[in-house]
């Protein structure tokens, strides 16, 4: 790899290390910022907007009011009572309250990093990947917004012998997505509706362009995996889950499925960064209509797992 795509530069929300749901084996999964959909149920509402952003835990503010004083442009108040409140309109989310909180109450949420020290990290669980048929998984938001430094990245690992996994939603014109999933060992697609206005109507974006990447995949790609988040009422119907199969099937070489049960975690971290009105909670479908769901595509021939 040359020095230059060492020092490619993205930005980063996070980095887990001996994840087991993103592809095979134990992986290190990296958390890219930046994603296309607006998903009303979204558990990683922090990772879409492509610039960073301010995360505010109440329950670990102490009132000191440190964010208070180091605040530039006085975006951070306290209010009658004393607790601390942002005016996220004033905030330049320059940092500067997270410098000076001693307890984690405030954070900025995300950082650049480049594909070098991306890779320190990861180098670090090697014997793990080794052992056990892991390796690297970039997820988001979608590393489809930041394709330059993914693509960099995902090559990187390759060369140093990791298996690479790319988590995408699959929004991206149709050459751009294709030569990002041609440097993945594997490509994880998650799969909200195939209808097309319920897609808008519960993601901000039309589904079009993503049938067509995933078409795509099936003919000329790496290994797929389908993931598909089920919300109850919203897209674990019958209809939509018939249709679903129906697409899948058509397609041949894809196989295996992964069914993710809606969970609400993403509302309090909506909250956090005071995008919680932009977003719903829901409910996760019944047991039964979950065994129902397994049962259809099973009957249909596919590797059904829950959890990815």
């Amino acid at each position: 790899m040359t020095e230059k795509g060492k020092d490619m530069k993205g930005r980063i929300f996070d980095i887990k290390r001996y994840s087991i749901h993103d592809g095979p084996g134990i992986r290190t999964t990296v958390f890219l910022k930046g994603c296309g959909l607006h998903c009303l149920w979204c558990h990683n509402p922090e990772s879409i907007a492509p610039g960073p952003d301010l995360m505010h835990w109440p329950a670990r503010c102490v009132r000191c009011y440190s964010c208070v004083r180091a605040c530039p442009p006085g975006a951070i108040a306290k209010d009658a009572a004393g607790a601390v409140v942002i005016d996220r309109a004033k905030c330049d989310l320059c940092g500067r309250c997270a410098e000076a909180c001693l307890y984690d109450s405030m954070q900025i949420v995300g950082r650049e990093m480049s594909v070098a020290e991306v890779l320190a990290e990861a180098e670090k669980d090697r014997i793990f990947y080794e052992q056990s048929g892991g390796g690297v998984t970039l997820s988001g938001g979608d590393p489809l917004v930041q394709p330059g430094f993914a693509g960099a990245l995902l090559d990187a690992c390759r060369a140093r012998g990791f298996h690479t996994a790319l988590d995408t939603a699959g929004l991206a014109p149709a050459e751009a997505f294709e030569r990002l999933a041609r440097r993945a060992d594997l490509v994880l697609f998650d799969l909200k509706s195939v209808d097309e206005a319920r897609h808008m109507e519960l993601t901000g974006v039309s589904n079009a362009a993503i049938l067509d990447n995933l078409r795509r995949l099936a003919v000329a790609g790496p290994e797929t995996w389908i993931r598909i988040p089920l919300v109850r009422g919203v897209n674990d119907g019958q209809e939509n889950i018939g249709r679903t199969i129906e697409l899948l099937a058509s397609l041949g070489r894809i196989r295996r499925i992964g069914l993710l049960p809606y969970h609400a975690g993403g509302l309090d971290k909506a909250v956090r960064i005071g995008q919680g009105q932009h977003f719903r909670r829901f409910e996760a479908p019944t047991e039964e209509r979950l065994a129902a769901i397994e049962a259809a595509f099973r009957g249909a021939g596919f590797d059904v797992r829950r959890g990815g």
